[in-house]
């Protein structure tokens, strides 16, 4: 489907302020959705909002459907009666929480165990209003919450072990062995069916503040889910895995821009001919309840749609893979058929051929453009803004790129010169110039990290692809947000027409019609 012009941020919820060492759904988020208000923008992004595990990467997490508990604010819980402020203080000053930088260890140590006492006082009928609330979300969320919790139970009675190491029974879920550990782990299964419940009773909130302020979420689905996952677990007919349960292939991409040796995500790959069979059930499940929480959505690695980089189990790069056929177009008419228009953008960056583009125009999905890529080759490169098209989403670059400030930092002085000339600027402001450039390009939509609209250079960096740590720990500054930088982000947004239509000036009488006498 065709969007409205407009622009909008990107900005992950990690990176938001606050005193307790992550950024969460607090009222940072709300001071950051009134800045974005302010600046007259229309559009959030965030990176997936799944429960990550080891790397910390939101592209690999337990689970497609969950939130992540960490991006709980214990300051809407002290507000909700079940923790008083003195108890997150003095949790809190065990622990070193960088207001800089994300220290997933030291979080998960402070504000887990915060969150289990959150969850002993509603047992303990602290909130009676909470109770019911948390039954009712229990019951309308049975799909994928219960098969999640349990795999979280067991998982932390496993030490954290991956669910093939578990024994065959829950392995391969024979029934007598899962009702033995649903009555063994019983409070431990609550507690993380709480602990989503948190989550939601937080997100969802957020997300209508949002909306009211006539700003849309744009969410990331990941085309792979991670193998050590609910989703696999709980689905082991619908992924390529052999006897033991292991993968027999996994994904990843070629060679390209990122990495010479290509990128080996290890993500088990689907069985799209029976998913195919009951309607693409599964997918159609993660969708619904993705459209619950954000408004658009972004496809990641949407070429894997059209046809996917299929590596066996065993190899250690990406080199050695093969291109596989993909669902197609068979699968996004299910999609149509169940969800009407698709509020959908392709992530169609990388290595992409004709039968992607044709699949990506075939639903009139909007597709990617990163101004990063756009200079240092010819002038027929797709991504400068002469060649823009308006069924496009237009980035100064995205999580997976350097900030445009260390971008254009470790560019040759021949590529320097060659955006300074394409721009007609002189480099000195370069983050805001890609973002003029973005805001004037003709694609509909107009997406900035908000580390470019700090200035930011590399230290702000959110992830190196191939890289397993330093990355999405950055956070920006509490003093950050001010009236000045939203009132410059609301000039270029007015000047290149993406004001949201309720903020857009009425037409004076003379501009309503023109008369050359």
């Amino acid at each position: 489907m065709h969007f409205a012009r407009s622009s909008g941020i990107l900005l992950h919820p990690t990176s938001l302020p606050s005193p307790w060492g992550i950024g969460d759904l607090g009222p940072a988020a709300y001071q950051f959705v009134d800045f974005l208000a302010a600046a007259g923008q229309s559009l959030w992004q965030v990176l997936p909002l799944g429960p990550t595990g080891y790397g910390d990467s939101p592209y690999q997490c337990f689970s497609a459907f969950a939130g992540n508990p960490l991006l709980v604010s214990p300051d809407q819980i002290v507000q909700r009666g079940l923790l008083s402020y003195d108890e997150v203080v003095e949790a809190a000053s065990g622990h070193q929480l960088d207001v800089n930088q994300v220290n997933y260890g030291e979080v998960m140590n402070f504000k887990l165990p915060l969150l289990r006492r959150s969850y002993e006082r509603m047992r303990e009928g602290v909130a009676p209003e909470v109770s019911a609330a948390f039954a009712e979300f229990r019951q309308a969320n049975a799909g994928w919450l219960d098969d999640y919790a349990l795999f979280m139970a067991l998982k932390e009675a496993h030490g954290g072990q991956s669910w093939s190491t578990w024994e065959p029974g829950l392995r391969a879920r024979r029934p007598a062995a899962l009702a033995a550990a649903r009555h063994e782990h019983a409070a431990a299964i609550e507690l993380q069916q709480f602990l989503q419940f948190l989550f939601f009773q937080q997100w969802l909130p957020l997300k209508a503040y949002a909306n009211e302020r006539h700003i849309r979420i744009i969410g990331d689905a990941p085309i792979f889910v991670a193998y050590d996952s609910a989703d696999v677990w709980a689905n082991p007919d619908l992924f390529f895995l052999d006897n033991e349960g292991k993968p027999t292939v996994v994904a990843g991409v070629p060679p390209d821009y990122f990495s010479k040796t290509g990128q080996l995500w290890g993500n088990p790959l689907y069985r799209w001919e029976r998913m195919g069979q009951d309607g693409y059930a599964w997918w159609v499940a993660r969708l619904r309840a993705a459209f619950t929480q954000v408004d658009i959505l972004r496809l990641d690695h949407f070429r894997g749609f059209a046809a996917y980089w299929e590596v066996p189990a065993d190899e250690s790069t990406a080199i050695n893979g093969r291109w596989v056929k993909g669902p197609g177009a068979a699968f996004f008419a299910r999609l149509q058929r169940v969800f009407g228009s698709l509020p959908i953008i392709a992530e169609d960056l990388g290595l992409i051929t004709p039968d992607v583009h044709a699949l990506r125009d075939q639903f009139d999905l909007p597709g990617m453009i990163v101004l990063q890529f756009a200079f240092g080759g010819k002038a027929d490169n797709l991504y400068l803004p002469h060649n823009h098209a308006r069924n496009y989403v237009a980035y100064s670059g995205t999580h997976d790129n350097n900030t445009t400030l260390g971008w254009f930092q470790e560019l040759s002085e021949v590529e320097r010169e060659h955006v300074r000339g394409y721009l007609g600027r002189d480099g000195n402001d370069i983050a805001w110039d890609l973002m003029r450039a973005a805001m004037m390009s003709v694609a509909d939509m107009a997406i900035i990290p908000f580390q470019d609209v700090l200035r930011l250079d590399s230290p702000a960096r959110m992830n190196i692809p191939g890289h397993s740590g330093g990355n999405w720990a950055w956070r920006f500054p509490s003093d950050a947000l001010n009236e000045g930088l939203a009132g410059g982000i609301h000039f270029f947004t007015g000047l290149y027409d993406r004001l949201p239509a309720a903020l857009k000036p009425e037409p004076d009488a003379g501009d309503l019609e023109y008369d050359p006498v």
